[in-house]
C-alpha cells in the first residue's frame, strides 16, 4: 500500500470516528429531554452530560435532600415501582434523582442521602446540575418549583418514565405505593421491539 492511501484511509476512518458521536445526537427525537446539553454531577462527584444516560430507560424525578416530607416520599414510591418489577426488569431500568437545590445539594450531600436510604448503586443515582439548567430539566419534565425564603422548595411531584432515547412515556403523581398504571407502562417500554 503506498503512503497516500494509507493517509487516505487515516483520514476516512478519523472522519467516521467523529461522526458518530455527532449522528447519535443528531439521530435524537425532537421531544428527547436529552437534547438539553446539561452536566449532571452524580453522589460520587462524577461529572456527566445528560445525553450520556441514553439507551436505557430511566425513571426520573426531581427532589431536594433537605425536604423533610415529600421527597422522602419520592424516594420511597420510586423504591416501590422498582420492586413491582422482576430483577430482570429493574435491570433494565435506572432511577434518577436530580435536586432543585444545588447550592446546598453537593455531592457530599447527595453521598450522605444515598447511603442513609440505603438505594442501590447499581440502578440509583442522584444528581445536582446548576440553578439555570435545574429550571430548563424541571420545564421539560413539566415539574413546577419556587424556592422559598426559608431555604425550601415548593414543588409539584412526578415520577417519570422515559424510553431508552429520552421521550416521556409515563408519568404518574401517585406517591406512597406502587401505580399499577405506571408500572405496566414500565413493563411494556422494557420489552424489546
Amino acid at each position: 500500500m503506498n503512503r497516500r492511501c494509507i493517509l487516505g484511509s487515516m483520514l476516512s476512518l478519523l472522519l467516521l470516528l467523529v461522526a458518530l458521536p455527532l449522528a447519535s445526537a443528531v439521530e435524537l427525537p425532537g421531544d428527547s429531554i436529552y437534547r438539553l446539553p446539561l452536566v449532571l454531577v452524580d453522589q460520587n462527584g462524577h461529572a456527566q452530560q445528560l445525553v450520556e444516560r441514553r439507551g436505557k430507560p430511566q425513571l426520573i424525578s426531581m427532589f431536594y435532600t433537605s425536604c423533610q416530607y415529600v421527597c422522602p416520599l419520592i424516594i420511597d414510591s420510586l423504591r416501590k415501582t422498582r420492586l413491582a418489577l422482576t430483577p430482570a426488569e429493574r435491570s433494565k431500568l435506572d432511577v434518577l434523582l436530580v435536586s432543585f437545590d444545588p447550592e446546598r445539594d453537593t455531592p457530599a450531600r447527595l453521598k450522605q442521602v444515598f447511603a442513609e436510604r440505603k438505594l442501590d448503586a447499581s440502578g440509583w443515582t442522584l444528581a445536582r446540575t446548576d440553578a439555570a439548567d435545574v429550571r430548563k430539566l424541571a420545564a421539560m419534565l413539566d415539574i413546577q418549583y419556587r424556592a422559598l425564603a426559608s431555604g425550601d422548595f415548593n414543588h409539584s411531584t412526578a415520577l417519570i418514565l422515559l424510553d431508552a432515547d429520552g421521550r416521556v412515556v409515563a408519568r404518574t403523581d401517585k406517591l406512597g405505593a406502587a401505580d399499577a398504571e405506571f408500572v405496566a407502562a414500565i413493563q411494556r417500554t422494557l420489552v424489546p421491539r
